[in-house]
């Protein structure tokens, strides 16, 4: 396992930045299955400076867009503000791990499914970093509940992709994931073929999109143009196949459409709470501890 020295953000990430509560960076992470480097941020809740807590652990996706507005693509999702803010109000507390992504590569490392025209192919590899390389390394460094029940995956668009696909790609390690704004659309929508056809993972999923979500929104400006009533209805579709699966809604599965939301970090922070909400309550999480 790889040996890591976890800085405060403010000491690597210096000057202007928009972090709220504790964040720590790991810098150069390697991943084997990739032959690639990233640095990696860890949000600490509240508690857990003076604490002996075990907390969950959420894993998200597009880690440089979650924290700091000063190192995003198109602004934050104020991960930090939100998980300080449902502490403090509702003592719900966890652990929030975010991964960049790779630039040129995101496409790549985002689905398992091959797309003629924008790649895609290493989802396996990606999650393989996450799974046997990242995880083993949050779990030894910090006070984590490793168990499955406590381990979540969260992220949007191409991330919320990537994050269906781990939830039922790896169902002993993920109890609950967030799909927000999923590109079913990549490689002819096979993600709805594969989920269709995956075993069921007892466990929970979040799901959401805007009505006013298109297809060449944000981070993938080099995809087809997607209708919006044909992107919401594709979320719609792969609700009924939860639905199907035996997934309760409400219970198992909660789905969000909210009207005219577009595709960006904006309409993912405004939605954020509610998915955690979903996340920490559905396991009676309350400061960190399992009841």
């Amino acid at each position: 396992m790889q040996k890591t020295k976890w800085h405060p953000y403010e000491a690597i990430y210096q000057g202007y930045h928009t972090v709220t509560g504790t964040l720590r960076v790991a810098q150069g992470v390697l991943s084997p299955r990739l032959h690639n480097r990233r640095d990696i941020f860890v949000y600490l809740p509240p508690s857990y400076a003076y604490s002996t807590r075990h907390y969950p652990v959420l894993y998200m996706q597009d880690g440089q867009n979650l924290f700091d507005n000063g190192l995003s693509f198109a602004g934050e999702w104020r991960v930090d503000e939100t998980m300080e803010r449902l502490a403090y109000e509702r003592q719900l507390e966890a652990i929030v791990v975010g991964i960049p992504n790779m630039g040129h590569q995101r496409m790549d490392e985002y689905s398992p499914f091959l797309h003629p025209g924008y790649g895609g192919g290493k989802g396996d590899d990606y999650l393989g970093f996450v799974v046997h390389t990242l995880k083993p390394l949050i779990d030894q460094d910090f006070r984590t509940l490793p168990d499955k029940v406590h381990t979540g995956i969260m992220g949007s668009s191409m991330g919320g992709l990537i994050s269906l696909y781990a939830f039922f790609r790896n169902p002993d390690v993920f109890g609950f994931a967030g799909v927000m704004s999923p590109s079913l659309w990549f490689a002819n929508y096979a993600m709805l073929h594969y989920v269709e056809t995956a075993v069921f993972n007892p466990a929970r999923l979040y799901l959401d999109a805007g009505t006013r979500e298109y297809g060449d929104a944000n981070h993938e400006t080099t995809k087809p143009r997607t209708d919006s009533r044909r992107y919401y209805a594709s979320v719609r579709r792969l609700k009924r196949i939860l639905v199907n699966k035996g997934y309760r809604p409400q219970q198992d599965l909660l789905h969000i459409e909210e009207k005219w939301a577009a595709h960006n970090e904006a309409a993912w922070e405004r939605r954020l709470p509610v998915a955690i909400k979903f996340f920490l309550r559905s396991h009676g999480q309350a400061n960190g501890n399992p009841t």
